[in-house]
């Protein structure tokens, strides 16, 4: 489950509540589209914005859709003690992994960073991946603290974001990695802009946020990919060039919720206030990309 397309499926939120029948179609979705594996609560899936008894309740509905696709469930808090309860609580809804990255308010040195992984790995019974999205976390992960974490029991997969948009370049870096991590460590890339030149240049496995909405594209790049078609692999990322665009533009999350609304997957806003979304010049150019790219013919 730490190979493939991993999809990361919004956590629709209409009138301040989860919508749980749209969040199970999404998840139903992406099981019958055959991903690899389904990550819930993922920063696409506004993980941080949700209660713990969301949390929980969101986990039980993606294993309960899923089938036999595996799950995987964000649990990133502020506080060790609330990841930990998160922990608990995707073990008890039947994860089979969870995925974790280091929140904070104040700064974060990678002692504290360590510590963090260190004390969740601790208390564990099923795989981590290490999420590293300095987007979000304003943390960035150094080639020694992912040595260092990644050596831990029960660290599976490393979330890395993005790689060099040369190929020899991006190749020499999932190398470099490989030469880091324990083997059996997988390497997964995120950054939907990079997903095939990750996996043409040795990465195990693509995190992507459009796999969650729009899995039949991305699962044809990993495909085209994961058989040796790596220029196939990158024609068809390139056809996605407006989208990526787009996310570049606004961000992967709006453009991934006015997507899924304009497919009528979920009702809008499916936003967590205080997110607005796009607005409405913006989300007719999302419209416009997904009809002339044949999106939502899926």
């Amino acid at each position: 489950m730490f190979t493939g397309l991993s999809a990361f499926p919004l956590t629709p939120i209409h009138r301040d509540r989860v919508d749980e029948a749209a969040f199970a179609g999404l998840v139903g979705r992406l099981a019958r589209a055959g991903v690899d594996s389904i990550t819930a609560l993922g920063s696409t899936g506004s993980y941080a914005y949700l209660t713990r008894d969301e949390r929980a309740r969101v986990v039980r509905l993606a294993v309960e859709h899923a089938g036999e696709v595996p799950v995987l469930a964000g649990i990133g808090a502020l506080r060790t003690s609330h990841v930990l309860e998160f922990a608990e609580d995707a073990q008890r809804a039947g994860a089979s992994g969870v995925l974790l990255a280091p929140v904070s308010y104040q700064e974060l040195t990678p002692d504290d960073v360590y510590g963090l992984y260190e004390d969740v790995t601790r208390a564990l019974s099923v795989p981590l991946v290490v999420y590293d999205n300095p987007r979000t976390t304003h943390f960035s992960f150094t080639d020694d603290l992912y040595r260092d974490v990644a050596r831990l029991p029960g660290v599976a997969s490393l979330k890395i974001p993005g790689v060099p948009a040369d190929p020899a370049e991006a190749a020499r870096r999932v190398a470099r990695l490989r030469e880091l991590l324990p083997q059996g460590v997988t390497v997964g890339v995120s950054g939907d802009a990079f997903g095939a030149t990750g996996l043409n240049a040795g990465c195990d496995a693509w995190y992507s946020v459009v796999g969650g909405t729009l899995p039949a594209p991305a699962l044809e790049i990993v495909r085209a990919a994961r058989s040796g078609a790596a220029e196939r692999a990158e024609e068809l990322s390139a056809r996605l060039g407006p989208l990526w665009d787009l996310f570049a533009r606004h961000g992967s999350l709006r453009v991934a919720a006015a997507i899924a609304e304009h497919l009528g997957l979920v009702r809008g806003p499916s936003l967590p206030l205080p997110l607005r979304g796009l607005g409405p010049q913006d989300r007719d150019r999302v419209a416009r990309v997904v009809e002339e790219l044949g999106l939502g013919q899926e």
